[in-house]
């Protein structure tokens, strides 16, 4: 049984700075983590994978700059068999329609898998479009919002997963893509030394553009569907306003002001 796990490396901070052309995130020079949505993906393929009596062979799979070798480097200690990294000059300034392209292509070429893991979104766009948009390229089912895998039974796998009403336990064959989110009470796995020294002995490869098929214009910001208009910061919020007296008083205060400031 094969298991991939998109994940992505995303800034570690909030003081980010963006191209004024393109709109997109400069990441030179910005110290980066493990996206923690992917994280918890990952944690889940693992423990999945121990619980079957299957051979299940995990690939963590990352599109971005080379230094993002260093989350895949994390992803082989916490417990994926081998890791690619997609990293191409083509491939910068993808929206999440060309990341789905790029990640849908990859897995095609390693021949496909049961299940295909991702976190439910990145903490530096908060999209949650990639993990659906690949199940769309691919033509398999989805399941989005899901806190824990029970089994894989039958060639069918069965998640337990959030909804507006509360949670709800599915079934749906395989393969699918499946989108985490972490529960309250996560706590990642720490790999220790010696995790860590045999994961960098693990199988890690680079692929480009060119090893996965298609055109330039498939790829990053030419094989964009949509377009940053403008990126800015918020203007900081003025003072507030207090009022504290008797509700009648403050009721009409408070109706005096809106009608000052032209609200009302």
């Amino acid at each position: 049984m094969k298991f991939v796990v998109c994940v992505k490396q995303v800034p570690d901070t909030t003081e980010v700075e963006v191209d004024p052309e393109t709109g997109t995130i400069i990441r030179e020079g910005v110290p980066s983590v493990l996206n923690a949505f992917d994280e918890f993906a990952l944690n889940v393929a693992v423990q999945l994978k121990e619980t079957l009596e299957e051979d299940v062979e995990i690939t963590a799979l990352s599109m971005g700059p080379p230094q993002a070798k260093e989350a895949l480097t994390k992803c082989l200690a916490i417990g994926a068999d081998s890791a690619i990294l997609l990293t191409d000059r083509v491939f910068a300034g993808a929206d999440t329609w060309a990341t789905a392209v790029t990640l849908s292509r990859a897995i095609k070429k390693l021949g496909g898998a049961d299940v295909i893991f991702c976190g439910q979104e990145a903490s530096d766009g908060n999209t949650a479009q990639v993990g659906p948009e690949v199940a769309a390229h691919l033509g398999i089912p989805q399941l989005t919002f899901v806190s824990e895998i029970e089994k894989i039974e039958d060639k069918n796998i069965i998640c337990k997963k959030e909804t507006d009403e509360g949670f709800l336990r599915t079934r749906c064959p395989l393969p699918v893509v499946i989108a985490c989110m972490p529960t309250p009470g996560f706590l990642p796995k720490i790999p220790n030394m010696r995790e860590i020294i045999k994961g960098k002995r693990k199988p890690y490869e680079e692929w480009t553009f060119k090893d996965i098929g298609g055109k330039e214009e498939d790829y990053g910001l030419e094989g964009s569907e949509s377009v940053v208009v403008r990126t800015y910061s918020p203007p900081p919020k003025g003072e507030g306003i207090i009022i504290d007296d008797e509700p009648e008083v403050a009721v009409q205060k408070l109706m005096d002001y809106f009608e000052k400031e032209g609200i009302l």
